[in-house]
């Protein structure tokens, strides 16, 4: 988790907002290209897609927040099952949440926020 007040929270927020919209708009793929039931695409991606609205809310409370958005990633890796662009959606996002949550560390370990 990182301490409230650090700038990169804002950008990790910013990313499980973008998450969700780029979620949103696999579905329609997930049903035109790979096949997949329409109930079942708007199932997984509405949850999902979900699931990075409420961690993205719940960022300011880092206890809910930062396990949520951790969550976020692994399940949008996880419709991956579904379409296989959703791996290389759910790899770009994964690498963008971790590199933010090193440097939101680093900023944390510069500034003597430890």
């Amino acid at each position: 988790m990182l301490r409230p007040g650090n700038p990169m929270g804002k950008v990790l927020m910013a990313t499980l907002i973008f998450e969700a919209i780029t979620i949103g708009l696999a579905v329609p793929v997930m049903i035109m290209v790979s096949g997949v039931s329409a109930g079942l695409a708007s199932a997984a991606g509405g949850a999902v897609a979900l699931l990075a609205l409420v961690a993205a809310g719940s960022m300011r409370k880092p206890r809910t927040g930062y396990p949520l958005g951790w969550a976020t990633q692994v399940a949008t890796l996880a419709l991956s099952f579904l379409t296989i662009g959703m791996l290389i959606m759910g790899v770009m996002f994964a690498m963008l949440w971790v590199v933010c949550f090193i440097l939101g560390k680093r900023l944390e370990a510069q500034r003597g926020m430890t």
